[in-house]
């Protein structure tokens, strides 16, 4: 598609705030000063560029053979155990009249897959289609003695295995049609995609004890967009429209002697309608968009004693809005500033329910609680290059969020937050950034939905006054020209004062860093290194009084590698590569009453290796053998056997410890 020169100018401002050089201004070289009007574009013709018609691209079928005892590794190697077939493709076409097509394909036929393809004419249309398969494999051999067969949940008397897993296939489709009128660019698009989800998942219901059971999921999401796009010489505006339809294909579940033991996820449908637009005037960007929209439910609800419906008449109307400015106010001072706007209208129906106490029905009538949010957000910053060298920037963020039927009817969080970034070191870089938070609000006080089951001295997280300081530091070096350095550091501290039961401290630090090597012409390498630690602290009361107890949670993660790759072997048509990968994780509870009592830990790891060598059979050809090892192990001391505790029947042990080997066969062929 064709776009105004201004047009450019006006998006660059907004995303980034660029400044023109002092030069540049000086001699009025600035883009949205450029004049292509009298320019015949069509008649433009580069004598001395390559003829760049015609296919290119290249196209690599292989065959896959995984070896594992663990169907979890099907997450980590893209396919369960057995021979696959696959396909990774990357093709394009030029035509000499503006037509021209792509194709890409990434693991076709493997568990985790996509494609796309798209065609078109330049500066008039494109068609599109998409198709991605996700999977997730969390356990082949879940215990459970309830089966699900045909809405029926069968009860067994010897315990059943099944897999939990989640597949998802999703497809898209869309078509996009321009045209350049006059000094007006017109867009007009239409988009349609679907998901189909299915599987089983982990689930539990009480019949009458405890009972874990595989969950059926079967579940069709719709999507539908379009919209209309006008631009001119410095300005842009936008009509969309999205759809959503959600429909599950679960109904109620039953038990041969009870029905609706189970309610499933109910269908639903969502639309919003919005309108956007940009405007460039001198060196200051104008954006605004508003949108308005409703999420409806409408499903049958399962009938109890003391319903009064058949239907959920279930609407929520949505309004959002945002203004945004951005202004360069010379080359070195840009200033800027956002305010937006969200609203959740709940206009669902209200109705007189018997209410249900944890020992049966109490007898009383109340309504539903309709449950509505509005929030209210202000951003300001500016941004000061001193010199070449260093560039200071700051800001101030507020939100004001309130919530009907809440402990808190209102909350009000302010950040001010400052960067400044340092190029005065020799091939170096350096970002460093701080920012403090502060919550309040309104008087904190159990609501009427909670008040008889929660301790008064209770604050929940998200709603209680906090305290947040934060650091973040970013570095990259390059010493020499063959090695260049990064690093990155974070420091987070959450302190929740005012809180007496409930979170009351966490922790969040970390590093990253990543090195990148290229030791000669034909040997590079790579190494990284990171890692993370959350710890936190809650306080609780056994008496339902003053707090008796307390948690500490330490939850640490690693993640190292290495890669190394050679090329010129046998007269430059071998390559050989290698990557390793370490991944840890564990999580340890401590819980303090009267003695400290170990709560047992979480633990995983993960080692990762994979070979490969690439021989050139010619210029278009080449093959490629890989081998890839995996060792996986987790254990979670939360999880027990089927029976081991007295009236609950879990899905067993789910851990996982195994080896998993993949070796993959490829041919590719090059089209020039």
């Amino acid at each position: 598609m064709k776009y105004p020169l201004n047009l450019i100018t006006l998006a660059l401002i907004t995303a980034s705030g660029s400044m023109m050089s002092s030069s540049a201004q000086a001699a009025d070289f600035s883009v949205n000063k450029a004049n292509t009007s009298s320019v015949n574009m069509d008649k433009f013709e580069c004598k001395r560029c390559p003829d760049n018609t015609g296919y290119r691209g290249s196209v690599e079928p292989g065959t896959v053979y995984n070896d594992s005892g663990d169907i979890h590794s099907a997450n980590a190697l893209n396919s369960e155990e057995g021979a696959h077939g696959v396909l990774n493709a990357d093709l394009q076409y030029r035509g000499k009249t503006g037509y021209q097509a792509q194709v890409q394909a990434t693991n076709l036929g493997l568990s985790n897959s996509s494609a796309h393809l798209e065609a078109g004419k330049t500066g008039s249309y494109q068609a599109e289609f998409d198709y991605r398969q996700l999977s997730q494999y969390k356990h082949d051999s879940a215990k459970s003695n309830l089966w699900y067969t045909d809405g029926m949940l069968t009860p067994s008397s010897d315990v059943q295995t099944q897999e939990l897993s989640l597949k998802r296939q999703q497809i898209g489709m869309g078509l996009t049609a321009g045209q350049l009128w006059g000094k007006q660019d017109y867009q007009v698009f239409a988009r349609y995609s679907q998901e189909e989800k299915t599987g089983y998942q982990a689930s539990s219901l009480v019949s009458p004890r405890p009972t874990n059971f595989g969950l059926p999921v079967d579940a069709t999401t719709d999507k539908l967009s379009s919209g209309l796009s006008i631009s001119g010489q410095n300005w842009q505006t936008s009509l969309n429209y999205q759809y959503s339809e959600y429909d599950n294909q679960i109904d109620s579940l039953n038990l041969p002697y009870l029905a609706d033991v189970y309610a499933p996820a109910p269908d639903n449908s969502a639309y919003q309608l919005s309108l956007a637009g940009q405007y460039l005037f001198n060196r200051t960007a104008i954006s605004a968009q508003l949108a308005t929209g409703r999420m409806m439910q409408d499903e049958a609800v399962i009938q109890t004693s003391g319903n009064p419906i058949q239907n959920w008449d279930g609407q929520v109307d949505t309004t959002d809005g945002k203004l945004a400015i951005t202004s360069v106010l010379d080359n070195r001072l840009r200033l800027g500033g956002s305010v937006s706007y969200s609203k959740r209208d709940n206009k669902s129906s209200t109705w007189e329910f018997a209410q249900l106490e944890s020992d049966g029905i109490s007898g009383a009538f109340k309504q539903n609680t309709l449950l509505d949010t509005e929030k209210l957000n202000y951003k300001v910053n500016v941004s000061y290059r001193i010199n070449s060298d260093y560039r200071l920037q700051a800001g101030y963020d507020r939100e004001e969020l309130e919530r009907s039927h809440s402990d808190r009817d209102q909350t009000d969080e302010s950040t001010v937050w400052t960067k400044l970034d340092i190029r005065s070191f020799a091939n170096s870089n350096l970002k460093l950034k701080a920012s403090f938070s502060q919550r309040d609000g309104s008087e904190y006080q159990a609501s009427e939905l909670t008040s008889d089951i929660d301790n008064p001295q209770l604050r929940k997280f998200y709603l209680a006054d906090r305290d947040r300081t934060a650091f973040e530091a970013k570095f990259n070096h390059a010493p020499a020209g063959w090695i260049n350095i990064s690093f990155s550091g974070l420091y987070a501290e959450d302190d929740y004062s005012d809180t007496t039961l409930g979170l009351t401290s966490s922790e969040d630090y970390s590093y990253n860093l990543n090195v990148d090597m290229q030791f000669d012409k034909r040997l590079s390498g790579y190494g990284f290194a990171g890692q993370q630690w959350f710890e936190s602290r809650q306080n609780g009361s056994q008496s339902f009084s003053a707090s008796d107890w307390s948690v500490n949670v330490d939850d640490e993660f690693i993640n190292l590698g290495a890669g190394l790759n050679y090329t010129g072997l046998m007269q430059d048509k071998l390559s050989l590569g290698l990557d390793y990968l370490f991944a840890n994780s564990s999580s340890d509870r401590q819980v303090v009453y009267t003695t400290t009592q170990p709560q047992g830990d979480y633990y995983s790891y993960n080692h990762s290796v994979e070979m490969y060598a690439n021989y050139l059979l010619s210029d278009l050809m080449a093959v490629r053998l890989g081998y890839r090892y995996e060792r996986y192990y987790d254990t979670d001391n939360a999880q027990v056997d089927v029976n081991a505790i007295d009236g609950l029947t879990t899905l067993g042990k789910l851990n996982h410890n195994y080896n998993a080997h993949q070796v993959m066969l490829s041919f590719s062929y090059q089209l020039r």
